[in-house]
């Protein structure tokens, strides 16, 4: 070996310790300085949340309700949803949006698209919705985070047509039909013409593909049916009497 290869060798045999010291280094938390920084982080928690409702009350919420036709009483939101394209809006009353969802809007066929959301849902963070014709999602339904809603293809079937830059056709679009009190898995996938029946369950990372009856479990890819639960209060009382 050359005396300048080795030379660079032994340098960096010695600035590899160094630099491995520098990247784990860490300010001491221990013994009397616990509290101190336990004291920090609620604080800046607490600063946090406060400009974040400050935020949402003098620029989210009035940006969102600009965008749609109209929103019900007791409506709660946290992060500014991004919506793309226009289309129709209706928000029930006591719904809340956890954290930044999406909704884009597709036109096809020349109608306008719709999300309507039911009186007291929840959507949860990062959901998207895909909307050319209509989502409806009913009331007291549960969507988890990350679930994913589109009611048409996104691109057509045919390769000549993508690669002509073509928009979906009309006849690639059906609605989604989310009926009431429908609790959706984190990360799901509903696709287009599918309705979910009453009180049913998406298990998470089910992909739907087909329609699903009321008062089922359905999970997989794609989803089937993995459990029957039991009737409504209301379906059983009329069975009784």
């Amino acid at each position: 070996m050359s005396e300048s290869r080795w030379a660079g060798t032994t340098l960096r045999a010695r600035i590899k310790p160094l630099a491995v010291r520098a990247l784990t280094a860490h300010v001491p938390v221990g013994g009397s300085l616990r509290p101190f920084f336990r004291l920090l982080y609620a604080l800046h928690v607490g600063a946090r949340e406060s400009l974040g409702q400050v935020l949402r009350f003098l620029w989210f919420e009035p940006l969102l309700r600009g965008q749609c036709e109209s929103v019900g009483t007791g409506f709660r939101m946290e992060q500014l949803p991004y919506v793309w394209g226009s289309g129709r809006i209706v928000i029930g009353d006591r719904v809340r949006l956890s954290g930044k969802s999406s909704v884009s809007f597709h036109h096809a066929g020349g109608r306008v698209p719709e999300l309507l959301i039911g009186d007291g849902s929840f959507v949860g963070h990062d959901c998207s919705l895909a909307v050319a014709s209509s989502i409806a999602i009913g009331r007291h339904v549960l969507v988890a985070g990350g679930a994913r809603m589109s009611d048409y293809d996104g691109h057509p079937v045919d390769a000549a047509l993508r690669r002509a830059g073509d928009p979906t056709p009309p006849d690639a679009v059906r609605p989604i039909v989310i009926e009431d009190d429908v609790w959706i898995g984190a990360d799901a996938r509903i696709l287009k013409g599918v309705r979910i029946g009453a009180r049913s369950i998406v298990g998470s990372g089910a992909v739907v593909t087909r329609s699903v009856p009321p008062d089922v479990v359905v999970a997989g890819n794609p989803a089937r049916i993995v459990r029957k639960l039991a009737a409504s209060p209301e379906e059983a009382l009329a069975k009784l009497s």
